[in-house]
């Protein structure tokens, strides 16, 4: 039985459709990924879920026993509780039980006639409070704040002295330890840094319930979900598989949608030549055939399926107007200070002409101040900073504090480009969605997307050849963080870019430059080839044994290899699911009823090489896990 199913859902506002006969179920144990352009209608679509919105038509129905938690109703309203505090909040059932017991244990007397009953009482409670996870719940308090990037020194701060994305990091941790079976997940990633990325990516994997989480991150939804749903035009597509392979079916749904539509209108037109020919002939047998083929083509554009026109996404490059030197920026021994602890010291770079470098490492490591710092927008304590022949800088802003609040679009652009003429500063805000009376809009009024487009124009505009991007996809929705993508990659200067977008990160870097407080590590390759080489040498270390943890470390091998055997099981049942398939998939391509109909059995064949590759892979983990369970198994030393 289904957790959710929504049936025919639509929702209008100010007559706009927003969305449009939408259906779907989502099953125990799924994990989806919700996607589409910024205003497709993903928090909307939330919101009916959870009741706050109601549908104009459609039906939502959710398993009586399901619960539900949405990140914005575990927003952190009581300011006075330090941080600690506000999280263990969510604890209370177990608080009462605690409370309980304690009046229990105090009460006991055995001579007390109530002291069998007491005693039983005492038992059940400890039984429930084992259960509710009673013995980890401080353990885990104290590991979800940290893996959200709260340092301890945070754990009895006062809630109201915490930033908004700071306040939204603890209301994901509050989330996260609800203890709810059904999670909704609304950009979970924002305002956090790689690191914390990575903790809730494991944490997802590891959730035993459902979830579903709207995210622009496509990393993140490829390492966390396995099933996509995306709004687009106000209609919904589901697949099975994560966001990359939700594309890869998307792409051959809209081969085989335009295929169809193409046969259609190539046999519409051979009908309509035969109409043409009847006419000719001018006999009254002529209009009868006429009829019956007018009669075709009405039955064929009453079944035809126009295929669905793709929103339309922002579309520019990058050009320079000069070239610069082999030698762009020098660094020596830079160092920053906020009163009197440094931030970073001995940052030394030496960055050549069209390398593209992306600075990585955990928030508040000083990544931006270190780009202000290149830029002259902030002192530095010492060092020096050279810059090479015909250097020309185009800056991004992630804050977009240099763009205008009193201005429209097209003056924030036109003030800064005054040698152009209007209409070929109209013809560049078109290239970004904004068109026709879309170019008088306030910038005070614009969403933080629409400025983020504002500024990537004007920085196509400078034509310089050294870019630096101070977290250019934040506010972007995938379609236009795709075609930044492209953009750069046909760019032919010199990139620095801060960015906690792996994706992102995936298809353009050359070298991952990670600031730490000593200086930067330097790594060639994107991001998958630092990772790598950071975990190799993780692994290298070999921790000294301490005989006073020892059973401590134990019992963390003994939760390692339930972990691995469990996944281990979970993926022989996929590759038993999947020889079923398989098995009937072989079958219906060797059935003689099927020989006949030649795109059926070419869409038979690519899903059955899609099967014996995924199956390939998931044998291949199995393998792996498998010897790594072993070997787990084997080692006698717990340190």
């Amino acid at each position: 039985m289904s957790l959710i199913s929504a049936g025919n859902l639509s929702l209008s506002f100010t007559d706009k459709p927003v969305l449009k006969d939408i259906t779907f179920s989502v099953e125990a144990r799924e994990k989806i990924g919700l996607i589409g352009a910024n205003g497709a209608g993903k928090s909307t679509l939330f919101k009916i879920i959870t009741g706050e919105y109601v549908p104009s038509s459609g039906f939502v129905n959710i398993q009586k026993d399901c619960t539900i938690s949405y990140m914005e109703q575990h927003a952190c309203s009581n300011s006075k509780r330090t941080v600690f505090d506000e999280l263990l909040s969510i604890f209370e059932p177990l608080f009462k039980i605690e409370r309980e017991l304690a009046d229990i244990n105090q009460s006991l007397d055995e001579n007390s006639p109530d002291f069998n009953l007491m005693l039983e009482r005492g038992h059940f409670l400890n039984l429930e409070y084992e259960r509710l996870g009673g013995l980890t719940y401080l353990s885990r308090a104290r590991s979800a704040l940290i893996g959200m990037g709260f340092t301890e020194d945070y754990f009895d701060r006062p809630v109201e002295l915490l930033s908004g994305g700071e306040k939204s990091k603890l209301s994901l941790c509050k989330l996260l330890l609800s203890g709810a079976d059904f999670l909704l997940l609304d950009e979970p990633t924002n305002h956090l840094d790689i690191a914390g990325i990575e903790w809730l990516e494991n944490w997802l994997i590891e959730y035993r319930g459902t979830f579903i989480v709207i995210s622009h991150d496509r990393y993140f939804l490829d390492k966390v979900t396995n099933k996509t749903i995306e709004l687009e035009n106000g209609r919904a597509f589901i697949e099975k598989g994560n966001y990359t392979r939700y594309i890869e079916l998307k792409k051959e749904r809209q081969k085989t949608e335009q295929r169809s539509f193409d046969a259609s209108m190539k046999e519409i037109r051979r009908i309509e030549g035969i109409i043409e020919q009847q006419k000719r002939f001018n006999r009254e047998r002529n209009y009868i055939t006429i009829a019956s083929k007018q009669k075709s083509i009405d039955r064929i554009l009453e079944n035809i399926e126009t295929p669905e026109k793709e929103q339309k996404g922002i579309r520019f490059s990058f050009k320079s107007s000069l070239i610069s030197g082999n030698d762009v920026l020098l660094l020596k021994g830079i160092k920053k200070s906020f009163d009197e602890e440094f931030l970073f010291e001995n940052v030394d770079l030496d960055l050549k002409r069209e390398e593209r470098c992306f600075i990585v490492g955990d928030n508040g490591c000083g990544k931006s101040t270190l780009l202000k710092i290149i830029l002259n927008k902030t002192t530095r304590d010492s060092g020096r900073i050279v810059f090479g022949t015909g250097v020309k800088i185009g800056y991004f802003d992630q804050t977009l504090a240099e763009l205008s609040s009193n201005k429209t679009a097209l003056d924030e652009v036109w003030d800064s480009y005054r040698q152009l003429s209007e209409t070929e500063i109209r013809s560049a805000l078109a290239l970004f969605l904004f068109k026709g009376d879309d170019v008088y809009k306030s910038m005070s009024s614009l969403s933080g997307g629409e400025k983020a487009r504002i500024a990537l124009l004007k920085l196509m505009l400078s034509k310089a050849n050294f870019l630096v991007l101070d977290e250019p996809t934040n506010n972007l929705d995938i379609k236009s963080r795709q075609a930044l993508e492209d953009a750069l990659n046909e760019y032919d200067g010199t990139m620095l870019i801060v960015s906690h977008d792996r994706y992102f990160i995936n298809s353009l870097a050359t070298r991952i430059l990670h600031l730490k407080k000593d200086g930067l590590e330097s790594f060639v390759g994107n991001y998958d080839d630092y990772f790598s080489k950071k975990q190799e040498t993780e692994n290298e270390i070999v921790p000294v044994k301490d005989r006073t943890n020892t059973y401590k470390r134990q019992k963390e091998y003994e939760s390692l290899k339930r972990r691995l055997a469990g996944k281990i099981s979970r993926i022989e049942k996929e590759i038993e699911e999947t020889d079923e398939r398989i098995n009937e998939l072989q079958a219906l391509i060797s059935d003689p009823d099927n020989s006949s109909d030649y795109e059926r059995i070419i869409s038979l064949t690519d899903k059955l090489n899609s099967m014996i590759q995924f199956q390939n892979e998931r044998t291949d983990e199995w393998e792996r896990l498998s010897i790594e369970l072993e070997e787990l198994s084997e080692g006698e030393n717990y340190g």
